[in-house]
Parts: C-alpha cells; sequence; structure tokens
C-alpha cells in the first residue's frame, strides 16, 4: 500500500451530549487528564506516521486552531518564570510549519460529508481518518497497528479498525461481516449500519480509525442522504466495496467513546491511572470515593 501521509478529523460536531460544557468550548478539546482529546488522537497519528493534518471544521472551533498554534505570551511568561519542563510540553505539541490544514463544514450533513469536505487537501492518494472522540489506550497507537497491517495488503486496500461489542448492543454501532483472514487482518464481507440483533453479520463494530482509498470522495459527492438525513460514510464505504476490497483488523487495545459521559470519564480515569506521576494517589482517590469516606 502507498505510504499513508495524510490524516482527517473531523471536529466539526456540536457535542451537544456534552452542553452546557461545550456551549462555548468545542467536544475536542475536553481534557483526557491534562492534553485535550483531539491532542490525544493527534499525538496517534503522528506515531504512525502521519505527515500533514487536516482539520474540518465548524462555526465555534476556532480554538482548535489556536491550540496548534504558537501563544507568544504564554509562551514568554514561561521562559521569564523558569518554566522549563511546562514550555517543553508546549513545544512538543506544536506541529511544524505548513504541516495542519483546516476546512469548514458549513453544515452538518454527516461525518460522510465532512469526509468529503476534506477532498482538495487530501488529493489523490489515500488518507487516514481518525474520530477525534474515540480514543484508544495501548503502547502501539490504533493506527500505527493498521499501518502496520496494511503492508500486506492490496495497493488500493481500504482498512478500517474494529472491536467485540456485546451482541445486545450490536444495533448502537456499524457491523462488519468477517472473510478470509490476510496476516493481522481479515476481509470484510459487510458492513450494516446499526442492525438488528439477529441482523447483525458477527458482534464487530467500525471503531473510528479507517485507511481510505481516494475513489471515496466521487462517491460521496453523488451520495444521498441516509439514516438521519446526513451522508453517511458507511453508506459510501458499502458502494465503494464493490470495487475496492475493505479489510478489518481487530486491534489490540481498549477503546473509549469519549462522545458519551461514561465513556469520558473512564478515559479519565484509565489515563490518569496509567500516569506514574498521579497514579498512586488517583487510586488512593477511587478507593476512598467508592468506600465512602
Amino acid at each position: 500500500m502507498t505510504r499513508i501521509r495524510k490524516a482527517i478529523f473531523p471536529v466539526a460536531g456540536l457535542g451537544t451530549r456534552f452542553l452546557p460544557a461545550t456551549k462555548a468550548m468545542p467536544k475536542e478539546m475536553l481534557p483526557v487528564v491534562d492534553r485535550p482529546l483531539i491532542q490525544h488522537v493527534v499525538d496517534e497519528a503522528y506515531e504512525a506516521g502521519i505527515e500533514h493534518l487536516i482539520f474540518v471544521t465548524g462555526r465555534n472551533k476556532g480554538v482548535i486552531e489556536d491550540h496548534f498554534d504558537r501563544q507568544f505570551e504564554l509562551e514568554l511568561t514561561l521562559m521569564e518564570r523558569g518554566k522549563k519542563a511546562e514550555l517543553a510540553l508546549l513545544s512538543e505539541a506544536l506541529p511544524e510549519a505548513g504541516t495542519v490544514s483546516f476546512t469548514r463544514q458549513q453544515s452538518p450533513l454527516g461525518l460522510g460529508h465532512a469526509v468529503w469536505c476534506a477532498r482538495e487537501l487530501v488529493g489523490h492518494e489515500p488518507f487516514a481518518l481518525l474520530l477525534p472522540d474515540v480514543l484508544v489506550q495501548h503502547p502501539r497507537g490504533c493506527l500505527a497497528q493498521m499501518i502496520d497491517a496494511a503492508s500486506g495488503l492490496d495497493g488500493n486496500a481500504n482498512i478500517i479498525a474494529v472491536e467485540e461489542v456485546p451482541a445486545e448492543r450490536a444495533h448502537m454501532y456499524g457491523i462488519v461481516g468477517v472473510g478470509q483472514p490476510k496476516g493481522k487482518a481479515f476481509a470484510i464481507t459487510k458492513m450494516v449500519e446499526k442492525p438488528k440483533r439477529e441482523d447483525a453479520p458477527s458482534n464487530l463494530s467500525i471503531t473510528g480509525r479507517y485507511i481510505l482509498q481516494p475513489e471515496i470522495f466521487d462517491i460521496l459527492e453523488k451520495q444521498a442522504a441516509g439514516t438521519g438525513g446526513e451522508i453517511q460514510l458507511t453508506d459510501a464505504m458499502v458502494a465503494l466495496a464493490r470495487t475496492q476490497p475493505f479489510y478489518g483488523l481487530k486491534f489490540e487495545g481498549r477503546s473509549f467513546d469519549c462522545g458519551s459521559k461514561i465513556g469520558f470519564l473512564t478515559a479519565n480515569i484509565a489515563y490518569g491511572l496509567d500516569r506514574p506521576d498521579i497514579a498512586p494517589e488517583l487510586r488512593n482517590e477511587i478507593r476512598r470515593l467508592l468506600s465512602g469516606k
């Protein structure tokens, strides 16, 4: 497969499940421990070798652009106060000049439409798509695992990260059918968006990470609105699968749906417990809360 250089991050959503916290602050900027959600996902992309970040934004998302830019007043203040560690953190999160692009999704027409909005920035090459409200915790990031698996696949392959879900919750996700294995991946035989439990082709759900071929843009351009009156990415992938192979990768690690309150709170606990500097004290506080003391 051609090297994956670009990644799309759709960040135009309204974040209504976190109101009123997201009335003035994008949900992508909600902190998991001490890093915004979007920073965690960008870090995963960088680990996988992504060179160009493409953000599909909407209204009131300017703070995301500011986050990935320099703030001279803050840097000067930290420098004057000798805060070298904090300065290093800011420098570490700062992309190189010319490696970040922003484009607008003026209307909330769905994930498929958000991806299509990035077509001119991606060009005619395969790309990664990372949903910023899904975090995957593992020493080897989910996207890096996908790119590792892609090395043994066809040049025009599309890859989707999948994970097991309880059968009674299959109706909440896009579910894939499982075909022949190929290396660590497997051929996807079908994709069904939110099937009834009895109609689900497996218990493997699509999980917020994709490697897609650029032909998806041609399909999205003509894609009719689907579920919820939105342009669904899954519908376009089903159409593309008629001419190109799709593979699934059951990745290692645990995912957190940070678009839900429970997923977001669980991610904060899990990532906090993974931090040697705060894990011991956090464990003690959790014990105190559970004991009611």
